[in-house]
C-alpha cells in the first residue's frame, strides 16, 4: 500500500486501508474503487491522505497500534460521553450519571492492553478518519501517542492509567465551547481566542471531583497548554511547575493537531509537523521529552512516497527504530523518471548516508 495525498489520487485507484466515520466505524473498506465523486466527498469531509493499493507495494502492511474493536469502542464512548456532557451542560443538568471515570477507565485499559503487545511500535499515521469527529479522534490519538511515549519512558501500569486518562480527557473542556466557535474557519478574534483558552479551566473543573478520575489526570486537562518558557496558558507556568504528564500531553497534542485536518488548514505530513515541534525544544517543550519523541516517531511513515537526492522516487517500506529519519526505501521510479513495473531495489538509508530524502508525496503513480 501507499500513502498518497488526496490531490494525487485518481479515479479507478483502490483503497488499501479503511476510512472511518465519526463513530469510529468503517465508512469505506479496503479495495473500494474510488470514483471522482468519492474523491471529492472525501476532500469535502477533510480527508487529506489515503492509503492506496499498488501492486508494486502490495506486500507493505501498515498496522494500527490498537485493534479495530478497541478503536470503535473508544470513539463510540468518547463521542457519546462528550455529547452527553454538552447536552447536560446546555440544560444545566448534573453530569454525574455519565460515570466518566468508569467508562473511560475501561476504554483506557483496552488501549493499554493493545499497546502493551507491541511496546516497540513507532508513532505513525495509521488510520484515516473524517474531519467531522476531530475532537473525538484527536482525544484518542493523543491518548495513544502519550501512552506509547509513557511506555517507552518506563512508567508503571498505574502511572500509565493516570497519564492515559489525562490524555483521553485533556480536551473535555471543549464540550463547554460553542461548536460554531470550535469549527470557525476564519481567524479568531481576541475575545474568541480567550473563550477557547478557557477549555483548560473548564476541563479541570469538570474532572477534579469526578469519581475514579485521579486528580493528576484533571491537572493534565488544566496544564496541557502550558509551556516550559511560561508562554502557555491558563496560568503561565514554567518548567517543573508543569507536571510531566501534562508536558507529554502538550507535546503530542500539538503534533496531532498539526497532522490532522482542521477547518482552517490542511493536515501536515509528519516530517513537517516534527520540524515545527522540534523548533520549540528547550523553549516550549522539554528537551529530553522532545528527544524521546523524535526517536519514537516515524517522520517518514511506511507507505509514504519520497524523492531522493539521486533523482529516484520510491516508497518507504520499513523503518529503522534506531534511526527513524533514515527508513528503507523501495525505488519505484528511476532517476530518468521511468516507472519500474517490477521494482526490486531497496535502499536502507541508515547504511547509505550520502542518500537523502529531498521531497515527500511529490509525484503520483
Amino acid at each position: 500500500m501507499r500513502l498518497l495525498s488526496l490531490s494525487m489520487v485518481r479515479p479507478g485507484m483502490r483503497l488499501a486501508k479503511k476510512i472511518y466515520n465519526e463513530d469510529g466505524l468503517t465508512l469505506l473498506s479496503e479495495h473500494v474503487e474510488l470514483s471522482s465523486g468519492l474523491i471529492k466527498r472525501l476532500g469535502d469531509h477533510g480527508v487529506d491522505f489515503v492509503y492506496i493499493d499498488d501492486p508494486r507495494t502490495r506486500d507493505i502492511v501498515v498496522l494500527d497500534p490498537i485493534s479495530d474493536e478497541t478503536r470503535a469502542r473508544a470513539i463510540s464512548e468518547i463521542r457519546s460521553s462528550f455529547r452527553k456532557i454538552m447536552e447536560d451542560q446546555t440544560k444545566r443538568r448534573s453530569v454525574g450519571s455519565i460515570k466518566v471515570g468508569k467508562v473511560f477507565g475501561d476504554v483506557l485499559k483496552m488501549i493499554l492492553d493493545d499497546l502493551g503487545g507491541n511496546k516497540d511500535a513507532m508513532i505513525m499515521l495509521t488510520n484515516i478518519s473524517l474531519m467531522d469527529n476531530y475532537l473525538f479522534q484527536h482525544s484518542l490519538n493523543v491518548c495513544i501517542y502519550a501512552s506509547m511515549l509513557g511506555m517507552a519512558y518506563g512508567y508503571s501500569r498505574d502511572e500509565l492509567l493516570t497519564l492515559g486518562l489525562g490524555a483521553l480527557l485533556h480536551d473535555v473542556g471543549k464540550t463547554q465551547i460553542p461548536l460554531e466557535l470550535l469549527k470557525k474557519k476564519d481567524p479568531l478574534t481576541d475575545d474568541e481566542f480567550m473563550r477557547i483558552k478557557k477549555h483548560a479551566d473548564f476541563g479541570y473543573q469538570f474532572l477534579k471531583d469526578e469519581p475514579n478520575i485521579p486528580l493528576l489526570s484533571a491537572h493534565c486537562a488544566l496544564q496541557h497548554h502550558e509551556r516550559i518558557d511560561g508562554s502557555g496558558y491558563p496560568r503561565g507556568l514554567k518548567g517543573s511547575e508543569i507536571h510531566d504528564y501534562a508536558q507529554w500531553i502538550g507535546l503530542v497534542d500539538s503534533y496531532d493537531a498539526m497532522t490532522t485536518h482542521r477547518v482552517y488548514r490542511k493536515a501536515m505530513l509528519p516530517h513537517q509537523a516534527m520540524d515545527i515541534v522540534y523548533s520549540g525544544s528547550g523553549t516550549l517543550y522539554d528537551q529530553g521529552k522532545i528527544r524521546l519523541f523524535r526517536d519514537r516517531i516515524a517522520i517518514y511513515p511506511v507507505g509514504v512516497t519520497v524523492r531522493l537526492n539521486t533523482g529516484e522516487t520510491g516508497v518507504v517500506v520499513d523503518l529503522n527504530s534506531n534511526a527513524p529519519q533514515r527508513p528503507v526505501v523501495r525505488i519505484l521510479q528511476d532517476a530518468d523518471g521511468c516507472e519500474l513495473s517490477n521494482p526490486t531495489e531497496e535502499i536502507d538509508l541508515s547504511k547509505h548516508l550520502s542518500v537523502m530524502i529531498t521531497g515527500v508525496n511529490e509525484l503520483a503513480m
